[in-house]
């Protein structure tokens, strides 16, 4: 597995210029070695890419069409999102999922558009409460691995998934993180038996109310790449504290030190 651990922030539909500028201070003073990302809303991202050029943090969107053009209003494709200079597109998050009716077959879709123009996908998986409740974790993930295999191939191993329990998400109770270590094991068996994916192939991140009390216990496991943050990533503050620790866990598993 890579030693470098990734942070992604997802703004959802948050978010303003002068936020970014605070950002783009702070991010002057940021670790080395350890990358991040802010997914910001399309509005944002050409102040994103004016403001974050100089600066270790990179920009990305929280969401890209299943299509390249065409008749498709409102809908925004991964090579337009790619002109602006974006390096991370989010799909098939739960709020996507359960709000606008995505599909595992469509998410796939997206994930195949973004790596076609170059970004790098963070495919978004997780169970609800009632998969969880009835201890189909395991099936519900198998479900949405299965289709994102069938659809990229060995592409698959081009992608960043993050794994979300979608019961978590907001309620500012992370998963346990033993059970995250776990959990992530289970998604990199499966990728091994239905893609022929080694171990380590695929960074899993996690997402579900990472902020800067936990993230240090979350990073620390051997199963977890990195974290995929919600409302704590709208404070400059909170995320950069989110990025030491990941720069730190980083550099703990290289060898190179505290």
């Amino acid at each position: 597995m890579n030693p470098r651990k990734l942070v992604i922030g997802n703004w959802k539909m948050n978010g303003s210029v002068p936020r970014l500028r605070s950002f783009a201070a702070l991010a002057a003073a940021a670790p080395g070695g350890c990358p991040a990302a802010l997914c910001v809303p399309y509005p944002l991202l050409p102040a994103a890419q004016t403001l974050l050029a100089a600066t270790p943090l990179l920009w990305g969107a929280q969401d890209c069409s299943a299509e390249d053009e065409g008749a498709h209003t409102g809908e925004v494709s991964a090579r337009m999102l790619a002109e602006l200079g974006v390096r991370y597109v989010i799909v098939g998050q739960s709020e996507r999922r359960a709000a606008h009716g995505e599909t595992d077959g469509q998410v796939a879709l997206k994930a195949r558009r973004a790596l076609a123009a170059g970004l790098t996908p963070v495919v978004c998986i997780g169970e609800s409460a009632e998969e969880r409740d009835a201890e189909q974790t395991a099936l519900a993930l198998r479900r949405q691995l299965l289709q994102l295999a069938r659809t990229l191939g060995r592409e698959l191993g081009a992608v960043v998934l993050a794994y979300e329990p979608v019961w978590a998400i907001g309620s500012g109770q992370a998963l346990a993180p033993g059970l995250i270590d776990d959990t992530h094991a289970v998604i990199a068996e499966l990728l091994a038996f239905h893609a022929g994916l080694p171990a380590g192939t695929v960074p899993i991140l996690y997402g579900g109310s990472v902020n800067a009390r936990n993230a240090q216990a979350i990073l620390g496991r051997q199963q977890v790449a990195g974290v995929l943050v919600g409302g704590a990533s709208l404070e400059a503050a909170d995320f950069m504290a989110i990025w030491q620790a990941a720069a730190h866990q980083g550099r703990e598993v290289s060898g190179i030190g505290a």
